[in-house]
């Protein structure tokens, strides 16, 4: 016995070693860690169970019967993190490229279902060159396998893919179907069809970080949600996610102790906000006065940022903030906006996150490319993403709160639960220029001085159907209060919500605007 131990002792240090120190140092000389010191860093110290590690593929034909190599270029298994259980598979690039092949995929699609069933978060770390092409049809079967299992645990446990090297083809199609995506600059790469394909089809010349890279995808694609400059802060940062999240639709977020006092006023928020609705002012200062110790995580930063959509804690528990930001496109809402916000408030919704919107939108984007682009479609997911949202809902209204961008920002006409504003707020169907235009329009013409009777009417406008109460008067807005409450408000109400239940209407599902 102590023999065949010693045997398999021997061989566990093989594979823990690696495939061979040329591959390893080919790994690092491209900047990149290796699988199992990427798992390292994920998970806490010691934690990490591996499943199936002496797995081989038993594939033959182009030399593969000549080797298979332990693992099959993949590892999987569980630990922890911060001390709950999460579920990892992680490419190994050194292996077949992290190709993708049968007894490959296999591994995933089980590990996969142990997540689902045990009810915690999944994390993928990728760095593979996509289907193994020598095992041909077999090879994208096992994409579809992944494929069906993403959708099949969407809003039952919090999926995470970390692109931590290339990611072509149908391979780019799990990433896109899980709650986040993590990228690292210069070494991740995400496109359907690569450099080379792009040149022969289409004639355009391209590198494959201008094509699929980290900075593309956060900024101008909204494919990733977070990107960073090297792998050890990225991973940190997925471990601060998770400890944001549940591990299921079962489970709220974890609460954590806080210092911070719940009725802490926040009296910088009345010099913070400009009276004027037309004058710019960054709205994450606002998030960091009203969350715990200032500290929020934004999703999506660097893509759409006319809205903002972030994690954050307040009095210990976990909610979601999606706010209009004055100081991009003056917070209106276009198509990406609407994108980015309507999936935010499902994730929010899903996973038992509370959500808290903070308006001062002037409305939509004008336009002839917004109106073809199908501004309505996409405005309508996010109407939709809150009608069906059934958590703890609050908003406050800033400043200015226009037309039908009123209506989608959770208004208390979709559902929200309670609706605050702050005296600055200003709520119609537009703004007060635009409005007498409108209906003034004859008086203003046979003025004898058109600009001075433009500015009375208006006066007048404002006054009898934009004043900070008119709203309130007809129970729209459950409230008016200090800026300086905002927090110990908020605050108060989530503590009441946080028992709230709604049933849905019996229905397979919906079918939402795309």
């Amino acid at each position: 016995m102590r023999s065949h131990v010693a045997e398999l002792a021997g061989l566990r240090a093989r594979v823990l070693a690696g495939p061979s120190e040329k591959a390893t140092a080919a790994q690092k000389a491209k900047g990149k860690l290796t699988v199992r010191e990427r798992i390292g860093l994920l998970l806490d110290e010691g934690s990490f169970h591996e499943v199936e590690q002496l797995r081989r593929h038993r594939a033959t034909g182009f030399g593969l019967e000549a080797k298979k190599p332990h693992t099959d270029g993949v590892v999987t298994g569980w630990g922890t993190v911060e001390g709950r259980t999460v579920f990892v598979y992680a490419h190994d690039f050194r292996i077949f490229g992290g190709a993708l092949g049968e007894a490959h995929a296999a591994k995933i699609h089980k590990i996969m279902d142990m997540a689902i069933a045990a009810g915690a978060p999944l994390v993928s770390l990728n760095d593979g060159a996509g289907a193994r092409i020598q095992e041909g049809v077999t090879a994208l079967a096992g994409y579809g396998g992944i494929f069906r299992r993403n959708t099949a645990a969407s809003g039952v446990i919090p999926q995470i893919s970390v692109m931590l090297g290339p990611c072509a083809g149908g391979a780019a199609y799990s990433p896109a179907l899980t709650d986040f995506v993590f990228m690292v600059r210069e070494t991740s790469q995400m496109f359907i069809t690569g450099p080379d394909v792009v040149k022969a089809v289409t004639g355009e010349e391209i590198t494959q970080n201008g094509l699929g890279g980290a900075d593309v995808h956060a900024e101008t694609s909204g494919v990733c949600h977070f990107a960073y400059d090297d792998e050890e802060t990225c991973l940190e940062e997925v471990r601060y996610l998770l400890s944001l999240l549940p591990r299921n639709n079962r489970e709220t977020p974890p609460p954590v102790p806080c210092d911070d006092p719940a009725d802490r006023r926040c009296e910088t928020l009345a010099d913070l906000v400009p009276v004027d609705g037309n004058r710019p002012y960054d709205m994450t200062k606002v998030i960091e006065e009203i969350v715990d110790d200032g500290d929020y995580l934004e999703v999506h930063q660097r893509w759409a940022r006319n809205i903002i959509c972030a994690l954050a804690r307040m009095d210990g528990q976990v909610v979601g903030i999606v706010a209009n930001q004055p100081q991009a496109l003056a917070g209106v809402l276009d198509i990406e906006a609407s994108e980015k916000a309507a999936r935010f408030v499902q994730m929010c919704d899903a996973f038992s996150i509370p959500l808290i919107t903070l308006l001062d939108v002037p409305g939509f984007l004008p336009g002839v490319g917004q109106e073809h682009g199908g501004i309505i479609r996409h405005g309508a997911k996010l109407l939709y993403a809150y009608c069906d949202a059934t958590v703890p809902r609050i908003s406050l209204i800033l400043r200015k709160a226009y037309g039908g961008a009123y209506i989608v920002m959770d208004s208390q006409s979709i559902g929200a639960d309670l609706t605050y504003a702050w005296p600055t707020n200003e709520i119609a169907v537009m703004g007060a220029e635009g409005a007498a235009n409108v209906i003034f329009r004859r008086q203003i013409a046979e003025a004898a001085d058109p600009e001075t009777m433009r500015a009375e009417l208006v006066k007048e406008y404002k006054a009898e159907l934009m004043h900070p109460y008119y709203a309130a008067e007809r129970g729209l807005v459950d409230d008016v209060i200090d800026p300086a409450e905002t927090r110990e408000v908020l605050i108060r109400s989530l503590r009441m919500l946080r028992t709230k239940h709604a049933d849905r209407p019996a229905r397979k599902h919906g079918n939402p605007p795309q």
